[in-house]
């Protein structure tokens, strides 16, 4: 039996706590080694260097003051990155909360605070942070950055080592998560909202064939392998992605969404068991689509989506909003629901 999928954020929590887990105890006892030699660059570089191979899927390793200058070269799997030494790290994403916690920023707390409101509730000290994950400055690729506090023997926070890690070399443990199945809604653009009342729809192309352009992508849906499709109703054109080939899509011109041949270029498939969106129900979903491209001249359709796995459709009006619905809570909103909303 399959275990159900993980949401988007609980997948994160799940991936952080194992890393959290990973991580913890190499860099404790690294930190307990470095305060032994504290105060001397060339012995805390050499207890990094001996120590680089034992934190896991580590980049850089480096030593910083409790003002967050760094005080060690960076230390590397190719040796010492010298230029790195003095670096003033304050400003980085992973130093904020770790200098908050320890109460070096009390000069100007209230101002960072201000900067960064999610720190003033909760803040306690710790010896382990892992920080969010933020784009790196040199290499400008996803990276987290793990801050272990270093103490003395009485407990008073001499520094931090930090351990820079590149977000693609970690390991990932869990499944991929599912795509909730709840309406959601998305505002577009302001600038074209204010102005909706100024415009009115123009018949495209397609708006002109549309009896055939549906009845072309059902047969493509029912009988031939097409899984998802975008259809562009304002400029004519429909995107399509097949089972055959599922990682590219096909971009489907008016001329071929107007003739019933074009269905004989795509290899007869049986519809998927495992599609979410049941095949009767094809058929009802399309003619919803139609429903609100012509509902309203003001107010209309530009452009629908429907994928039968996830049993999503999509919806882009002339407003610039944009939805995301299950088809079956899609096809209980008649006309008078869209027209309202």
């Amino acid at each position: 039996m399959n275990q159900p999928k993980e949401s988007l954020y609980k997948s994160i929590v799940q991936q952080r706590e194992m890393l959290t887990e990973l991580l913890y105890e190499p860099l404790h006892q690294l930190a307990e080694a470095c305060s032994q030699v504290w105060s001397d660059r060339a012995k805390m570089e050499a207890v990094l260097s001996e120590a680089f191979s034992s934190v896991p899927f580590c980049k850089f390793l480096y030593v910083l003051d409790t003002k967050a200058v760094q005080i060690t070269s960076n230390i590397s799997s190719d040796g010492l990155v010298v230029e790195h030494f003095g670096r003033d790290r304050s400003d980085r994403p992973y130093m904020r909360e770790a200098l908050l916690a320890t109460g070096f920023f009390d000069k100007n707390r209230e101002q960072h605070y201000q900067q960064w409101p999610y720190l003033r509730e909760g803040v306690q000290a710790t010896d382990f942070l892992l920080c969010e994950a933020y784009i790196s400055l040199r290499a400008l690729r996803p990276s987290l950055t793990a801050i272990q506090f270093v103490r003395n023997a009485n407990g008073i926070v001499l520094g931090f080592i930090g351990a820079d890690f590149a977000l693609r070399d970690l390991p990932q443990t869990h499944q991929l998560y599912e795509e909730p199945r709840h309406w959601r809604q998305f505002v577009g653009d302001p600038s074209i909202l204010v102005t909706v009342s100024n415009q009115t729809r123009s018949k495209s192309v397609m708006d002109r064939h549309l009896d055939t352009v549906l009845s072309v992508v059902e047969e493509l849906i029912l009988d031939h392998g097409v899984y998802h499709v975008i259809l562009h109703f304002s400029s004519s054109q429909a995107i399509v992605w097949v089972m055959d080939d599922p990682y590219r899509y096909r971009v489907l011109p008016m001329d071929m969404l107007a003739d019933p041949d074009s269905c004989m270029a795509y290899p007869k498939r049986p519809y998927p068991t495992d599609a979410l969106v049941p095949a009767q129900q094809i058929r009802a979903v399309l003619d919803n689509l139609r429903a609100l491209r012509f509902m309203n001249e003001m107010l209309y359709l530009r452009s629908g989506t429907l994928n039968i796995f996830n049993g999503i459709v999509g919806l882009t009006f002339s407003c610039e909003g944009s939805h995301y619905i299950p088809y079956d809570e899609f096809l209980k909103m008649d006309h008078g629901f869209w027209v309202s909303g």
